[in-house]
Formats: C-alpha cells, sequence, structure tokens
C-alpha cells in the first residue's frame, strides 16, 4: 500500500469516528437511555457495583454494521 492509500483510510476512519461520536453526543442530548435500556444488567450493593450493558451493546453492533456495510457499498461504486 502507498502513503496516499493509507491517508485516504486514516480520513475515512476519521470523519467515520466523528460521525459516530456526533450521533453519540446528540442521542445522549436527545435522552435516548443508551446503558439504561431493558436487558442492560445492573448490580448495586455496598462496596461493590456491576454493569453489563447487554441490550445497549447489541444495538450498536447493529448500527455499527450496517453503517460499515454502507460505507463499503458506496467505496465499491
Amino acid at each position: 500500500m502507498d502513503l496516499q492509500t493509507i491517508g485516504k483510510w486514516l480520513i475515512v476512519i476519521g470523519l467515520g469516528l466523528a460521525v459516530v461520536g456526533g450521533a453519540l453526543w446528540a442521542l445522549g442530548r436527545a435522552g435516548v437511555p443508551l446503558g439504561r435500556l431493558p436487558g442492560d444488567i445492573r448490580i448495586e450493593r455496598e462496596g461493590f457495583s456491576f454493569y453489563l450493558p447487554i441490550t445497549t451493546s447489541i444495538l450498536i453492533s447493529i448500527a455499527l454494521t450496517l453503517a460499515v456495510n454502507l460505507v463499503l457499498r458506496l467505496l465499491k461504486k
């Protein structure tokens, strides 16, 4: 791979991270309860807390899968 190709990929990855970060920021300001969805496990006791965001992880995984597939389809054309 030459430096131009690496540079293009770094720009695409950076823009993708910026879009994901902006979307998460906007969702947080809109009051979407990511991290507090039904199915997310939270156990809090004295001196101990445990948190397992199962549902949030699944939703983020689906969204990222769709986004990556969309980008790959756009780059193939």
